[in-house]
């Protein structure tokens, strides 16, 4: 009797010391998460976890969720991953912190080594993946490049002949049949062979009528969304996958392997046919490699000796730059001027302004091949394009690591380590940064006294600011410029009845469902609007 009731009170001393400490934890909880709050003007910075569960539970919306965050913090805040992973930082959206990041002390904030490394397998040492002395040379020597007036003549004239002789074929074909189909997928299929073509030379030939699947293209689109998940899964996950090679992780090597493959051949080339002819300054090398194989072959590259890996990488890394960004932007451009008809209106009359003063124009569009001139002059389109850039950018998020303690202008204090993330996405969405207005469609705004007028590029750091300024931005809007006149001279694209639109949340603004759409030629010639 007398073990049992010392059983029974141990059982009961038991359950009541689990309950207090359970009541314990609970409290402790409660009152860190008040403190959290007291402390920090963002979102909840739970225990342990940090605010990874609050990211997972604004998943499906969260370039919205995070807008609305960074408007209740006044444009910055601290966060933390989960404890083991060592993450912190802050998020930001103000413009004098980008500038002060991304220009002032551009040192002290890199790309950093939580960002390479997760590349490496894949860009190696290309620019897109470089710091210090290594991108600043490449930089350099890219810049001379493709400002030169041999490669920007030659690659419009690329450009020219794969929006004549596919893409409009394509989509003649695809307005024939009278289906649905996506048209995101068909732009990226046009960049992807473009920037191959202006970079290496190559057309992989993603746009032929059938739109076949292209190994590379499939491999070098795989690499890049599987090189994703570095982002997301702590190093003692992935490093060991990809150790062993499961997961994931072996999808990624072989996709990587194929990319790699295509561009060290694509090299070996070039370098073999200016052993051979001595030169490469004529049509078959106007291409990107080709003028960086004969420079660096002819030493005037000074202190930048361009190994066939760094000619591989740094390739690589431009196809990865011009790949999805015009494709993206073109695709919400033309979701946007649906859904604001005044504007679509107002860029044909433009265009018709434009062809009307061809003395030899016929009225007769699919003879029509824009000049870069022509292309220059249409100002209220590019006002359009920077306007669709504005609220969808085509890169939403970006990030820097910190080198040493810094204090940032808006008072923020950052600790050596910090990871800096700037909402390029929520920006456009501040009334503090563009006014009441800042969430409506306007290519008004861009536009005074009938010119085109550039914002600060610190506002609008769509194609990145300072010196890490995107190179390709004028080849970006030509790109944009021509697909879109030549697509609107000949169509009205219709986007599908109740086609879900919507975000992807990955690195690029992907649309998540894509763009169906219809193409229903104008039958009444523009020139008669």
């Amino acid at each position: 009797m007398a073990r049992k009731l010392v059983f029974s009170s141990l059982q009961w001393l038991d359950s009541r010391l689990c309950w207090e400490v359970t009541i314990s934890l609970l409290g402790l909880f409660i009152l860190n998460c008040i403190f959290q709050r007291l402390l920090n003007k963002g979102p909840m910075l739970w225990p342990f976890f940090g605010i990874t569960p609050s990211i997972l539970l604004h998943i499906n919306n969260l370039y919205d969720w995070m807008t609305e965050s960074l408007i209740k913090a006044g444009g910055t805040f601290y966060f933390r991953g989960v404890w083991i992973g060592g993450v912190f930082g802050i998020m930001t959206a103000d413009p004098s912190n980008i500038e002060y990041m991304l220009k002032s002390k551009l040192e002290n904030f890199p790309k950093g080594k939580y960002y390479r490394e997760r590349f490496s397998d894949f860009l190696g040492d290309g620019i897109f993946n470089a710091d210090d002395e290594l991108w600043k040379g490449q930089r350099r020597i890219a810049t001379s490049e493709m400002h030169s007036r041999f490669f920007v003549e030659r690659s419009f004239q690329t450009m020219k002949d794969l929006v004549h002789q596919k893409l409009l074929k394509v989509l003649e074909n695809l307005s024939e049949s009278e289906g649905r189909f996506d048209l995101q997928g068909v732009l990226l299929r046009f960049t992807f062979d473009n920037i191959c073509t202006a970079a290496f030379g190559t057309d992989p030939g993603c746009l032929a009528l059938d739109l076949p699947e292209v190994p590379f293209a499939k491999a070098f689109e795989e690499a890049a969304e599987l090189s994703m998940f570095r982002f997301i899964l702590p190093p003692f996950v992935w490093k060991p996958m990809r150790y062993f090679g499961i997961g994931y992780e072996k999808r990624l090597k072989e996709a990587i392997k194929i990319v790699h493959n295509f561009a060290e051949k694509t090299v070996a080339r070039r370098r073999n046919d200016f052993i051979k002819f001595g030169s490469l300054n004529d049509d078959h090398h106007s291409d990107l490699l080709s003028r960086l194989v004969q420079e660096s072959e002819l030493d005037n590259y000074k202190n930048m000796h361009f190994s066939d890996k760094l000619l591989r990488d740094f390739c690589i890394s431009l196809i990865l730059a011009g790949r999805d960004t015009s494709s993206v932007a073109l695709t919400w451009f033309f979701w946007l001027i649906q859904k604001n008809p005044e504007v679509e209106s107002r860029i044909v009359c433009e265009i018709n302004e434009v062809l009307g003063c061809r003395k030899s124009y016929k009225n007769e569009p699919d003879d029509v091949v824009f000049t870069l001139e022509e292309l220059k002059s249409m100002v209220y389109l590019q006002a359009a394009l920077s306007e669709s850039l504005r609220l969808y950018p085509s890169v939403p998020i970006d990030v820097k690591e910190v080198i040493e303690d810094d204090v940032f202008p808006d008072g923020t204090v950052v600790k050596k380590g910090a990871r800096v993330f700037y909402w390029i996405f929520s920006m456009a969405r501040m009334e503090s940064i563009w006014g009441k207005d800042c969430s409506e469609f306007k290519p008004e705004r861009w536009i005074k006294d009938g010119q085109f007028v550039s914002e600060n590029q610190y506002k609008y750091a769509v194609f990145n600011a300072g010196p890490r300024l995107c190179l390709g931005k004028k080849f970006a809007y030509m790109q944009m410029k021509m697909v879109a006149a030549s697509i609107l001279l000949r169509y009205e694209v219709k986007v599908v009845e109740d086609h879900k639109v919507a975000p992807k949340v990955t690195t690029t603004l992907y649309m998540k469902n894509g763009l169906l759409v219809t193409l229903k030629p104008r039958l009444v010639s523009i020139a008669d609007e």
